[in-house]
């Protein structure tokens, strides 16, 4: 016995118009969805981790430009990390090839962007090379404190402009606090300090966050949150990672979700 099923025209029609639907979905959404797996693995739609897995123990990290300080690849625990070493720290020293890095940040050499860096090399940062801008959203990262005798720094450096300003969203091992600083034409600026202090033990791996809407600021630390603040105006610019002076400091995870 054999069981004939009809379809008008109508139905025919609604069902190509579907299953075209369905495939032009599904065209538009691979490209995106490539190019989310080609920057950080498997963060949500919308969202950019940096993924360090495949870098080289022991060399400057491909995914972090080395503005300030002795930043890069290490073992821990069987994973590769980004991390600063401040031991050997000397007053007024930028990391290598600092012209030629400005460059690759901005497109051409900036003399006032060198200038600030240089007075400000207390301060070693590395900038995120596959976030060219960020203006709003929320940037995540984990840190862990390994050393430092001066210092145990650990922050995330937003808002860096092209000479060489920005801001910053630090912990600090040897006050456990937050805190918000502004760097500005060579001068540092102590902005807002966290609603508490939180002591974090060493050698262990803490998550500090920030979100960004439009002027209003916030942070929090192990999902604690401690600040807020109004800022002069929206961010717009280039972000990355941030310590102090003798810190030793490890880094990973660093995700912008916009």
């Amino acid at each position: 016995m054999k069981l004939t099923i009809r379809i008008n025209e109508d139905t025919r029609m609604k069902i190509r118009a579907t299953l075209i639907l369905a495939f032009m979905a599904f065209v538009l959404a691979a490209p995106a969805a490539a190019q989310r797996i080609s920057r950080g693995g498997s963060s949500p739609a919308g969202s950019i981790r940096v993924d360090l897995s495949r870098e080289r123990a022991g060399r400057e990290s491909t995914k972090f430009l080395s503005v300030v300080g002795n930043w890069s690849i290490v073992e821990d625990g069987g994973k590769k990390v980004l991390g600063v070493d401040g031991r050997s720290w000397l007053r007024g020293q930028p990391a290598g090839s600092l012209a030629e890095k400005a460059r690759t940040i901005y497109g051409a050499r900036n003399e006032e962007f060198i200038d600030n860096v240089k007075a400000w090399a207390y301060f070693p940062y590395a900038v995120a090379k596959d976030i060219p801008d960020f203006s709003d959203g929320e940037i995540s990262m984990r840190f862990k404190i390994v050393a430092g005798q001066l210092d145990q720094c650990a922050g995330i450096l937003f808002n860096l402009k092209s000479n060489g300003d920005y801001l910053t969203v630090r912990f600090n091992g040897m006050e456990d606090n937050v805190v918000l600083w502004t760097f500005n034409k060579g001068v540092r600026k102590f902005v807002k300090r966290g609603a508490e202090n939180v002591p974090l033990a060493r050698n262990q791996w803490h998550t500090l966050l920030i979100s960004v809407h439009g002027t209003s600021l916030q942070a929090s630390l192990n999902g604690k949150h401690l600040l807020d603040y109004t800022l002069a105006a929206p961010v717009s610019g280039r972000v990355g990672v941030w310590s102090k002076t003798d810190s030793v400091s490890y880094f990973d995870d660093y995700t912008v979700s916009r």
